[in-house]
């Protein structure tokens, strides 16, 4: 075997690090590594063609895929008929135990954007899935401990693993390192796919990050190809996409046609999303300017587009459509919970109304709202996929229009960036990859819009509510401004660092969490 794994192996990382799995990575490495890379490829291509003018829009070889009326994808797998709520969290012990006995319908096991990826969380996290699936998964404070209830009371577990541009450094296949994608998928699906088919389930997957149909395919092909090496039937897999890349919006048909036998569904993604919009057009000036992250709703215009655009193509291929993120966290201000949850239970009855068939808390504590605002529309029913939403017929134009979105660029927005950003990447360094700041649940995708914002409103000089220009040297003065605010803010400095590094690099880079793996063992 051409496999090295030059991590620790601490204590039971044998159990996840067997020969089987072992195997499935090689052998998915050396059929589909090159496939993967090419296809990044085509990512920076299309960036560069944008920005010599070209557009996006609805593919016109694919155009039969669109038209054809009779194609569906598979019937809902068991454990994933009703999703009314979906919690996320990383697959820390505490955090596996909490959102499984949490009352949502699935939990979404996190191993991107809320998992830092040193070895021990990539390994550790999916031994805390074995120790739940079998039932030996407990976890105790001096203050509290916490066990497991009863199976028919807990959520389904879906794997998030990382996206198709993450490495795995720890891993290497003939000298090579591996997709840190297919990493989080193969170490799970080599032990925990049977126990998951045993209990009356299945491997179910959360795929991140896809910029295109080829890359839908390519998961599908490697999925073909893990069940084959595991001798269980072809479409037990099932996997729902997170449309959260701009030009996976003009896509979602063909994602869920690639994916027919194995898909679950679509998910919006509301943070990666905005992301997106400007890293796709970062060479378009103010076309595609944004203003304060926070006043960018869900319901200004080129937002709506695609939330309405995303239940009308699930629905009209039989597939669910789950909503997005409330990443507010209870608080011990009762003035700010009252405010919180009010604006929670606002967006879930949107998303209700709208057809979706779910949607996302990040917190336990946020459960029972979701649940009750859904439960409203649903009744007993597990879902409103027959909500066919015939009504919408969203154009390139409307999905386009980021011109028409309300709002401007303040001081205190770009003070909130920075200073999210920056606690945010020190946790992040530290190992921790969901965090509560400013009674927010944060991962990833917050630091990549602050920063990408910030980038963006440097290139674009624009200027704020207080007359100021945001240039570089303003950038590092809110910086040290924000950090000096922090208890221990000597902390910080490497984190300030980091995100001083991308947000004002002359190139942008694509993914931060890319020069911040680079920053640990």
């Amino acid at each position: 075997m051409a496999v090295e794994v030059t991590g620790a192996r601490r204590e039971r990382y044998d159990e996840i690090l067997t020969e089987r799995a072992l195997g499935l990575i090689e052998r998915l490495h050396r059929e589909y590594d090159g496939r993967r890379r090419e296809l990044l490829e085509r990512r920076r291509e299309r960036v560069a063609e944008i920005a010599a003018g070209a557009s996006l829009g609805f593919l016109p070889e694919t155009k039969d895929v669109r038209d054809d009326p009779d194609w569906r994808v598979a019937p809902a797998a068991p454990g994933l008929v009703d999703r009314r709520v979906e919690i996320t969290g990383p697959t820390d012990r505490k955090m596996t135990i909490n959102a499984l006995n949490s009352g949502a319908k699935v939990w979404l096991a996190d191993q991107e954007d809320a998992n830092t990826p040193t070895w021990d969380n990539v390994v550790g996290g999916q031994l805390n899935l074995l120790d739940a699936i079998t039932r030996r998964i407990d976890f105790s404070t001096d203050a509290k401990s916490y066990a497991l209830k009863p199976d028919d009371e807990l959520a389904t577990i879906v794997v998030r693993p990382r996206g198709w541009h993450l490495p795995e450094k720890h891993l290497t296949v003939d000298g090579a390192p591996v997709s840190g994608s297919l990493v989080d998928f193969a170490l799970y699906f080599s032990a925990c796919a049977q126990l998951q088919l045993d209990r009356g389930q299945g491997p179910y997957f959360y795929l991140p990050k896809m910029e295109s149909h080829l890359e839908a395919r390519l998961w599908n092909d490697v999925f073909v190809t893990a069940q084959e090496f595991a001798g269980i039937p072809r479409g037990t897999i099932r996997a729902t996409v997170l449309i959260e890349t701009y030009p996976a919006a003009f896509e979602m048909e063909e994602i869920l046609y690639e994916l027919r036998e194995h898909s679950a569904g679509l998910n919006a993604g509301r943070w990666d999303y905005m992301f997106s919009v400007i890293k796709t057009h970062r060479t378009r000036g103010t076309d595609f300017q944004l203003p304060d992250r926070n006043s960018v709703t869900m319901t200004v215009p080129f937002m709506r587009a695609y939330t309405e655009l995303l239940v009308r193509t699930c629905h009209k291929r039989g597939a669910h459509a789950i909503g997005g993120m409330a990443a507010f966290i209870p608080s011990k201000d009762p003035a700010v919970n009252e405010q919180a949850f009010a604006k929670v239970e606002a967006d879930k009855t949107r998303e209700a109304g709208d057809g979706f068939d779910g949607s996302w808390v990040a917190h336990p504590g946020m459960v029972e709202t979701c649940r009750t605002v859904f439960d409203s529309v649903l009744g007993d029913r597990p879902n409103q996929v027959d909500k066919l939403r015939e009504d919408v017929a969203v154009t390139p134009e409307q999905l386009l229009d980021v011109a028409s979105t309300p709002g401007e660029v303040t001081e205190a927005g770009l003070r909130n960036n920075v200073s999210v950003a920056i606690q945010y990447l020190a946790a992040w360094l530290e190992g921790t990859g969901a965090v509560g700041i400013f009674n927010l649940m944060e991962d990833a995708a917050t630091a990549e819009i602050s920063r990408s914002q910030i980038w963006q409103w440097r290139q674009n000089g624009v200027v704020l509510d207080t007359g100021e220009t945001v240039t570089t040297e303003l950038v590092e003065r809110i910086a040290d401004e924000e950090i000096t605010k922090l208890d221990q803010y000597l902390r910080y400095q490497s984190a300030r660092a980091l995100f001083l590094e991308v947000a004002l690099a002359d190139e942008y880079v694509d993914f931060l969490t890319l020069p911040a793996y680079e920053r640990f063992d």
